[in-house]
């Protein structure tokens, strides 16, 4: 009798190890995410977003079950400056920045964040649930990064970027798992639930500031008023004013206006025959001519974002004689770049 019962003890424990098996099931979550392209930046705010694709993949179950995962995905400042979130900012090759920030809403008004770079953690939280069915099942969550670059001045031309490597963007979660029936949720991203585990989200935010300038102010060349004969040179000065991205280099050329002859300037009286004679350098001693060629007769240099100018060196020689009356050219810019 003894031996009898021994044999059927063996027997239900038998059974109940059969039963315990399936709690061992293993969920794994993984997380890819699209570039966060920009289109060209520039003076004015310029939006973008991407895409982040969470798949969780049940395995080992032998019954009808239900999975819950819940997830919470932190973003820091990048790989560039981890803490750093207010603004995030891309360099280009030379480092020059350029802010941009990641929201967790359309709207563009809730910063994302992490644990380890804010007090009040601002990571974006996700809840999945899915059957798995037999040997297990799968179920895949999606979210939203939303970009924004926005309006700033003083820019370097360049392409830049910022990456989020697998320790700047880290999803955590927490699954639980019960055969025939649904389990509570975990309590959080950390804890509860059966089990969890740690893992990232890669991507890289990109940009392009192209080369750009814009000729703000040309002022006239007055020469003013002479009494008769024009006896002596009459020397003026005018300035042009622009501003170019940083990095870019330009070139300021002025034609010869509409009434030269050969490569003498010349002013003309309403719409007779009679001229004045007249100038346009680019130093103050008005021996190096202005043209339009650039590298050989015109103003060069570097944009620095911020507004430059050049002076134009103005003279009308003397002598000459001209009727009384008002003399006018008009000559172009151009700042090629």
């Amino acid at each position: 009798m003894r031996a009898g019962l021994r044999i059927v003890l063996c027997g239900l424990l038998g059974i109940a190890a059969l039963q315990a098996a399936p709690a061992s099931a293993a969920t794994t979550c993984t997380a890819t995410t699209s570039a966060l392209a920009f289109p060209a930046a520039g003076p004015s705010q310029v939006d973008s977003a991407a895409t982040i694709t969470i798949t969780c993949n049940t395995f080992g179950l032998t019954a009808l079950a239900t999975v819950r995962v819940r997830m919470c995905l932190h973003l820091d400042g990048g790989s560039l400056a981890p803490t750093q979130t207010t603004p995030r900012r891309m360099r280009n090759g030379f480092g020059d920045p350029l802010d941009f920030q990641i929201y967790r809403d359309p709207a563009r008004a809730l910063i994302w964040g992490s644990s380890a770079t804010a007090a009040t953690p601002t990571p974006v939280l996700l809840d999945l649930q899915y059957d798995a069915p037999l040997l297990g099942g799968s179920g895949t969550a999606t979210t939203t990064l939303y970009g924004r670059i926005p309006a700033q001045a003083g820019l370097a031309s360049g392409s830049f970027s910022a990456s989020f490597g697998a320790a700047n963007a880290v999803l955590n979660y927490r699954y639980a798992e019960a055969l025939l029936l649904t389990p509570p949720w975990p309590t959080s991203c950390t804890a509860g639930g059966t089990s969890g585990a740690t893992t990232g989200f890669p991507f890289t935010a990109t940009a392009a500031v192209a080369s750009q300038c814009v000729i703000t102010t040309a002022n006239n060349l007055e020469f003013g008023t002479v009494p008769g004969f024009i006896a002596a040179n009459r020397d003026q000065t005018a300035t042009i004013a622009f501003t170019c991205t940083g990095r870019t280099a330009w070139n300021v050329g002025l034609d010869d206006g509409l009434h030269a002859t050969g490569g003498t300037r010349r002013m003309r009286q309403g719409n007779s025959d009679r001229y004045v004679t007249y100038q346009l350098f680019r130093n103050p001693g008005r021996s190096q001519r202005w043209g339009t060629t650039a590298g050989v007769d015109t103003a060069s240099g570097v944009g620095s974002g911020a507004t430059q100018s050049v002076i134009v060196h103005g003279r009308v020689p003397g002598p000459q004689t001209a009727p009384a009356g008002t003399y006018g050219d008009t000559v172009t810019v151009t700042v090629t770049y």
